[in-house]
């Protein structure tokens, strides 16, 4: 059994140096990405304020597929480059969007959503899957949110494909 204490009370790189630590626990010396993707949404869903979803899409042929998440259930399906988590499957690239609304080919799984912020998961330089965490607030991820999850994607990236 894992029993963490994250304090939101603190600053940013403090609290994702936390959360990887935490992530990292998670994963250590479990060998099944499936198992390991849903640990680590729960612990984003747990500790990170002001979600309405987090969780994983893994790349299957030349598609997203749905994997472990938290929140309402979720498109299933996204082609590479389309949407913002085909957009970072397809450039490798995080994506961080203010207001979704904007973004142009945004799919709306939530129609609740206002920001998202999307982290390619690599291993050797391939894109296996995306981590996706979305918000009802506009505005809701910054620079910190993004070094921070970042961060921790790297650290455990091994583990999740």
């Amino acid at each position: 059994m894992y029993d963490f204490s994250i304090s939101t009370d603190q600053p940013a790189d403090i609290f994702y140096g936390d959360l990887t630590s935490a992530a990292s626990a998670l994963v250590d010396g479990e060998p099944d990405a499936i198992a390991n993707m849903a640990n680590v949404a729960a612990l984003i869903w747990q500790f990170v304020p002001d979600l309405n979803w987090a969780g994983f899409y893994r790349v299957i042929g030349d598609e997203l597929v749905l994997g472990p998440f938290q929140g309402k259930s979720a498109c299933i399906r996204i082609a590479m480059g389309k949407g913002v988590c085909g957009t970072a499957a397809a450039t490798n690239q995080v994506q961080r969007v203010a207001d979704v609304t904007a973004f142009p080919g945004h799919i709306a799984c939530d129609a609740a959503s206002r920001s998202e912020l999307v982290v390619p998961v690599s291993k050797d330089g391939k894109v296996v899957a995306v981590l996706d965490l979305d918000s009802p607030l506009a505005e809701r991820f910054t620079a910190a949110d993004e070094r921070g999850m970042t961060s921790l994607i790297a650290a455990i990236a091994g583990s999740l494909a």
